[in-house]
């Protein structure tokens, strides 16, 4: 069995983390969503304002038909060691260090890489933005 990681924060979910979880489920048998910790969100995004706790997110995410485990992460480039997998997907948006050593290190452990492209004219920060001025 092939199977395939991905990591985020997932706090808006939407039509576009769902293509991400459906082409990832795409590049094997078994996809597992890591979905971050929110007491480890800020440490990367400084400012953010979650709408959702960490419970409703892995809620959402585990209820994605494409989604087979959900699990918590803190630092996806100490977690990812933590989990059997065969290929790490990646959003092209997700290119801070921990991502970068991530990646590094499943190359260095014959684990295979692939970075989906996003979903156009749907992001996080549109609905955050679109939220405000309604």
């Amino acid at each position: 069995m092939k199977r395939v990681i991905t990591f985020g924060v997932y706090d808006m979910l939407h039509i576009g983390h769902i293509n991400l979880f459906r082409r990832a489920k795409e590049l094997g048998d078994y996809l597992i969503v890591a979905v971050q910790d929110g007491d480890s969100i800020l440490k990367y995004k400084p400012g953010t304002e979650m709408i959702y706790t960490t419970e409703e997110r892995v809620y959402m995410v585990s209820a994605v038909r494409y989604v087979d485990e959900v699990v918590l992460y803190k630092d996806v480039d100490l977690d990812i060691k933590k989990h059997e997998f065969d290929v790490f997907a990646r959003g092209e948006d997700q290119k801070h260090a921990g991502f970068q050593r991530a990646e590094q290190w499943c190359r260095q452990n014959g684990k295979d890489v692939v970075v989906l492209t996003r979903t156009e004219g749907i992001s996080s920060t549109m609905l955050r933005k679109y939220s405000k001025t309604r």
